[in-house]
């Protein structure tokens, strides 16, 4: 099969099971009262908000792994043994972080409150899933410690510094894609995106089945979750969902071989992760004084008066420019 029609398939299998699986999932976790709890002191107006159901990104990633044994079928004989390897890490690198997601989600549940693992917890699970997935890479198709730098044309070995620094880029995004996950629609329109990127490099650059099935099944889930999520949201994707696409997108930057291109094609994710460590030192610093209304940026523009929808479209659009700048600055692929 052509890639075109894998590409084709795997998005429209992906946006199908999504849409269908959500279907079922809703009324099921409405009936446990799986809703979502909301911080009191986030914005006034999302207290509305209580109660919707959360842990909807259980319908993507159930779509991505069917569709994910679909393509290994499909495209069996067009996959060599390292594109194999490398998207059996990123899929199970994603998974668990989606796991550590549920065990949030679930504690948020019980404590029936916002507040679910510590940040030190949670933090200490992601630093074993980058670390395990670092080694997996490294033992099973190899890592390429010379960095590209985008836009300059520059390459540097950086040897044993590169798996810090991409430790640092692993645990740093996944927790960036988490704290955009604030506003209806918000965090699956940007990561829907990042899809887009990947879909735009594949066919017009390296023409890879494993970038074909990858880009094509985030904008197809995220198209799928967005028809429930899209404002006002009948359901959130919670930490489950959130921490697995943060997974994805950060892990997808070894497909193209240059873990720093995440931080353009990602800038949204790096503002909203900078606003909130920018907002805690300005704090601290100026001794109570804050530098945003509210962080993560998304709630100083809504506490600025803009609308969710206006929000998304806004990010939206700055994510798109910023894929565009990231196409640029890929280097030779």
């Amino acid at each position: 099969m052509k890639i075109e029609a894998i590409f084709a398939v795997v998005l429209l299998a992906t946006l199908s099971i999504t849409i269908i699986s959500l279907k079922i999932l809703i009324p099921f976790l409405a009936s446990r009262k799986m809703g979502q709890k909301i911080l009191e002191i986030g914005p006034r107006w999302h207290k509305n908000k209580e109660g919707t159901p959360t842990m909807g990104g259980l319908s993507f990633i159930f779509a991505i792994i069917i569709v994910f044994l679909m393509f290994l079928i499909l495209a069996k004989e067009k996959l060599d043994i390292t594109q194999l390897l490398c998207s059996l890490n990123i899929i199970v690198y994603s998974l668990l972080n989606a796991m550590i997601g549920i065990i949030d989600d679930f504690a948020k549940l019980r404590k029936a409150k916002n507040e679910g693992l510590t940040p030190l917890s949670k933090f200490l699970l992601q630093a074993i899933c980058a670390i395990l997935f670092l080694v997996s890479l490294h033992f099973t198709v190899g890592i390429n410690t010379r960095i590209y730098l985008p836009f300059v044309d520059v390459s540097v070995e950086l040897s044993f510094i590169y798996y810090i620094l991409a430790f640092l880029i692993l645990c740093g995004v996944v927790n960036s894609v988490n704290l955009t996950d604030g506003i209806d629609g918000l965090a699956a329109s940007i990561v829907a995106t990042t899809g887009i990127f990947f879909a735009v490099i594949n066919f017009l650059i390296v023409k890879d089945y494993t970038i074909a099935f990858f880009s094509a099944a985030l904008i197809g889930g995220m198209l799928g979750f967005l028809t429930y999520n899209f404002y006002p949201a009948k359901v959130f994707m919670g930490d489950t969902g959130s921490l697995f696409l943060g997974g994805l997108v950060v892990s997808m930057s070894f497909l193209i071989d240059n873990i720093l291109l995440v931080l353009v094609y990602g800038f949204v994710f790096v503002c909203e992760a900078g606003s909130v460590i920018l907002q805690v030192l300005w704090f601290k610093i100026s001794k109570g004084k804050r530098l945003f209304k509210m962080a993560p940026l998304h709630h100083h523009f809504e506490k600025c008066g803009l609308s969710e929808v206006k929000i998304v479209l806004l990010f939206t659009f700055v994510s798109v420019i910023f894929g565009m700048l990231a196409f640029w600055g890929v280097g030779n692929l």
